[in-house]
């Protein structure tokens, strides 16, 4: 395994994922999609990439992290996904945390808190509760305000 990166590097390579992460909601915005985003990495690989799909499969369950972390799931062929960081464009809601903490992803990042139902640290803190046998280490803030820009403009072209 290779060592842990140093700070600035850490930055770096989250900034460039959440790069990939934001052009994966702009196609579920193009796809009338609320544009939200996902990538799974190991490092610098990408696992996999992702957007919300609930109005394409008619499914309320098919949210950006949902998609991908059934993705590498299958791809690794192991439903633990230890080692692995998720990032996604938006903090992610009640559902989508409880999955991370199920699969057991080492670390969270995330651009732009989501007052509304953020279950990471906005409306619930998930991730702290005492009786949660897993830790994730969270980063969020990462080009928050490229994400919370997306997704105003979305919905202010919806009203």
């Amino acid at each position: 395994m290779n060592d842990i990166p140093d700070a600035k590097a850490l930055v770096a390579l989250d900034e460039r994922h959440m790069r990939l992460a934001l052009e994966e909601a702009r196609l579920a915005a193009l796809a009338g999609e609320v544009p939200v985003g996902c990538i799974i990495a190991r490092e610098e690989q990408v696992i996999s990439r992702a957007a919300n799909r609930t109005i394409a499969d008619c499914d309320p369950t098919a949210h950006a992290e949902m998609v991908a972390l059934r993705a590498v799931a299958a791809a690794i062929g192991n439903h633990r996904l230890t080692g692995l960081t998720l990032y996604v464009t938006i903090e992610p809601c009640a559902m989508c945390a409880g999955a991370m903490l199920q699969a057991r992803i080492d670390r969270l990042v995330y651009g732009a808190d989501d007052p509304k139902g953020g279950a990471v640290r906005s409306c619930f803190t998930l991730f702290d509760h005492p009786q949660v046998n897993h830790r994730i280490a969270v980063t969020s803030d990462v080009l928050a305000e490229d994400a919370a820009t997306l997704l105003r403009n979305f919905f202010a072209a919806r009203r």
